[in-house]
């Protein structure tokens, strides 16, 4: 019996459970799910003869290391940043990894131990960064393949509320971890290429500067610079591009909207605000606006974004309750991102039978043969409900193939790498789309 440890069990992981439950009879496999609150694992488990759970404080050594010495691989599911005291436990007790994170640069500094031991930390393949990598290198290396020069690559990517469930003037809702929703664009400055220019957004820059984009048959949407697309010059090859952009999709008017929090501070995470958990949600507003003695919350907040009261950014706002003086967050000792979080979960959870949606969207431009071509490929998922989601479904069934296929020894490229080879992504798109993940592609 082989042992697949999941440390983590929190809305992604619902699809990659499934699988791997399913699959537990005919691989002979056992999957043990960790987490310090086990009751999201308890109801995905459901009883089931292949599966147990165990409570885990990921910060008790001795605990954590015993766990996964007894397993035959890992997969983290933890936020990003806690991988790495999981990554060097499995160095040390020999055990492959898998991640849905991106490369840290701790992480990407086992890469030599890691190979010298023939392991595979197998990291970003979720959906983003993940499929957008396997869908991706698919095209690229088919060009390439032909004798076609890349000469410009744009790959977007959004976690959404399908339309029968979208009943917010944001259209948007929780699909994933809210912090990182709340925290988005706060990973350093944004990168990329246009037209052989390079080009830098800070955070404060990069809401204001979303741009628009049609998905033909899909819908009018915008998208924002997503963190450093050209680390990803080297490892797609692309050494000749003169547009490398990687975006986040959101439905048109969300991005100026949320850059009211932004310019605000509204979304900071790095101090304590005074008094917090006596602060009601206008309060907490109020307390990034301007003083004035008489001028009302909504008077200085247009003033202040130079718009009018019937501007949608406001009723935007008026939807998540910011100007009620009678709801409360009564969080202590709570960071501006902690109340915002707190007030956003209220508006944007997922009620238990809403559908989620994921888009996928590439767009190749490419010479062959003295001729510009352009190549887009499409994916949409819809989900099926507040438990097995279109997100959880695009994160956790490339991880649960990957699992498998690195258990069978398919995947036998050692080090810490993505998922942008051949003997990756070829098997596990085609299994992919047999799940109903699929990419159109259009000449």
């Amino acid at each position: 019996m082989r042992q697949i440890l999941i440390i983590g069990s929190g809305k992604s992981t619902s699809y990659l459970i499934k699988y791997l439950l399913d699959h537990a009879a005919t691989e002979s496999l056992f999957v043990t799910v960790a987490d310090i609150h086990i009751e999201n694992a308890e109801r995905l488990i459901n009883n089931h003869p292949s599966g147990s759970i165990i409570q885990l404080d990921i910060f008790n050594d001795a605990s954590r290391h015993e766990i996964i010495k007894a397993s035959d691989i890992v997969i983290s599911m933890l936020p990003a940043h806690l991988h790495i005291n999981i990554a060097k436990d499995c160095l040390k007790l020999n055990k492959n990894m898998i991640t849905a994170s991106y490369v840290s640069p701790e992480m990407q500094a086992l890469d030599d131990k890691v190979k010298a031991k023939g392991l595979i930390f197998m990291n970003e393949i979720g959906v983003d960064p993940g499929l957008d990598h396997m869908s991706a290198m698919k095209v690229l290396d088919n060009i390439c393949e032909k004798g076609g020069e890349i000469d410009s690559f744009e790959s977007y990517t959004g976690g959404l509320i399908a339309p029968e469930s979208d009943n917010n003037p944001w259209h948007y809702k929780f699909t994933w971890n809210p912090k990182n929703v709340v925290m988005a664009g706060q990973g350093g400055t944004a990168k990329y290429l246009k037209e052989g220019r390079f080009k830098y957004l800070p955070y404060n820059q990069i809401f204001k500067r979303a741009k628009p984009l049609n998905i033909p048959n899909v819908g009018p949407f915008e998208v924002y610079a997503n963190r450093d697309s050209l680390k990803y010059q080297k490892a797609y090859q692309l050494k000749n591009i003169k547009t490398l952009y990687r975006g986040t999709i959101r439905h048109l008017g969300f991005c100026q909207a949320w850059d009211v929090f932004v310019s605000l501070g509204m979304t900071d995470d790095s101090y304590i605000m005074a008094n917090s958990e006596n602060l009601s949600h206008r309060s907490f507003l109020n307390a990034f606006l301007p003083y004035h003695p008489i001028d009302t919350v909504e008077i200085k907040l247009q003033k202040l974004l130079k718009i009018e009261a019937s501007h949608n950014v406001f009723e935007k706002l008026e939807a998540l309750d910011l100007f009620n003086k009678n709801k409360y967050s009564r969080l202590s000792k709570a960071t501006p991102a902690q109340i915002l979080q707190y007030i956003l979960m209220d508006s944007w959870a997922l009620s238990e039978q809403d559908k989620d949606m994921v888009i996928m969207y590439h767009k190749f431009g490419y010479i062959c043969e003295g001729e510009k071509h352009e190549i887009v490929s499409t994916m949409k998922v819809i989900g099926q409900d507040s438990t097995y989601t279109a997100m959880a479904k695009t994160v956790g069934l490339p991880i649960a193939i990957a699992t498998l296929y690195i258990l069978n020894k398919k995947i036998r490229t050692s080090g810490v790498q993505i998922p942008i080879l051949p003997e990756i992504y070829t098997p596990i798109l085609a299994e992919l789309e047999t799940n109903g993940i699929v990419f159109i592609e259009k000449q």
